[in-house]
């Protein structure tokens, strides 16, 4: 059962991309999703928070020339993970850790499936046979 009390922040330009990244997580039963359309709004939403945001996914593409989105969300305490799409610059770090990086355009529902399983205590690890007698 998943934990309904998760904060999930998306950033993507695109409005459509949004909507759509948040009702995958609507679909697996995370209702705490905002979304954002640009760095100018994540960086304080994400540097300001009242409590640490439990999952950001950032559109690798709206990275600035200034600003490591790795970096920033790896090392920062308000960020427990990060998850950066459509990344086609970086190469994918050899270990998984907080912050995890896919080169797709979009994240889809069994990749978003497979992060939470991983963030997400109460759920069962993807690829896990659960038998009921």
């Amino acid at each position: 059962m998943p934990d309904k009390s998760l904060r999930i922040l998306i950033a993507d330009a695109q409005h459509f991309n949004c909507l759509r990244i948040e009702r995958l997580f609507n679909q697996l039963g995370y209702f705490r999703v905002a979304p954002v359309h640009s760095l100018d709004e994540l960086l304080p939403l994400v540097e300001y928070a009242g409590e640490p945001l439990d999952l950001v996914l950032v559109n690798g593409a709206m990275a600035s020339e200034g600003l490591d989105l790795f970096s920033f969300l790896a090392d920062n305490p308000q960020v427990h993970h990060g998850f950066i799409f459509n990344d086609q610059q970086a190469p994918v770090p050899p270990i998984a850790g907080k912050v995890q990086v896919s080169q797709a355009a979009l994240p889809d529902l069994a990749s978003i499936t497979q992060l939470m399983s991983a963030i997400d205590c109460g759920l069962p690890f993807v690829g896990t046979v659960i038998s009921v007698r």
